[in-house]
């Protein structure tokens, strides 16, 4: 069977690599991967991203090798601490960052249109979804999306669910001894692709404020 793959989009990976090579690694970031590669890295910040192809950190916040320890999942959404022995991935990077690499502020980012939160909206509208993992992932959330009426805006629905990973942030002890003693700070995130700007949460609003 002749394969109905399309190869241009690994070709246009390939040749991005090129230019990254000869534009900005030989005339620009070389010798900060070569002191990244000798002192390891030592980045400042975790940000807890979606997995979304149209939100990526890196270019969002214009950020150089080695500034950002980034974790994507879907709608960027983390659990609540449960050191069970099982495979829990969000919670494996979130103690790597916090408890290893130090560092000071630990962001939430979610977005618009975000897939994940509009799949769980969807299964709460009693819709079977048709996915191994998806479903049971994003369910988490349901307890702080879930009574948001369908009829609010989506952004109403995503920012709850940010608030939501924020929350569950504070039930991993080591984070939250950290946090209390004020040598990390936790931010909640969510950026409009309609109009590019950042929001942030505020105590006592009910609303996310632009913060950019």
């Amino acid at each position: 069977m002749e394969s109905t793959v399309d190869n241009g989009a690994i070709e246009g990976l390939i040749a991005g690599f090129k230019g990254f090579r000869a534009i900005n690694y030989e005339k620009k970031a070389g010798k900060v991967f070569a002191k990244l590669a000798r002192e390891g890295q030592s980045p400042k910040v975790l940000l807890i991203a979606c997995s979304d192809a149209r939100v990526d950190p890196a270019i969002l916040f214009t950020a150089s090798p080695g500034e950002l320890f980034v974790i994507r999942v879907v709608a960027a959404l983390v659990p609540p601490y449960l050191p069970d022995g099982a495979y829990h991935g969000v919670s494996a990077g979130l103690e790597y960052a916090v408890r290893d690499l130090g560092v000071d502020h630990v962001v939430v980012l979610g977005h618009a249109y975000c897939g994940g939160i509009r799949a769980l909206k969807t299964m709460e509208e009693g819709v079977v979804l048709d996915r191994e993992f998806i479903g049971p992932w994003v369910s988490m959330a349901d307890q702080a999306v879930g009574n948001i009426p369908l009829t609010e805006p989506p952004c109403r629905h995503e920012q709850a669910a940010v608030r939501y990973s924020v929350q569950n942030l504070m039930t991993f002890p080591w984070l939250k001894e950290r946090v209390d003693k004020g040598t990390i700070k936790l931010h909640a995130w969510w950026f409009d692709l309609d109009d590019g700007h950042l929001l942030m949460d505020v105590p006592g609003r009910e609303d996310f404020v632009r913060l950019v």
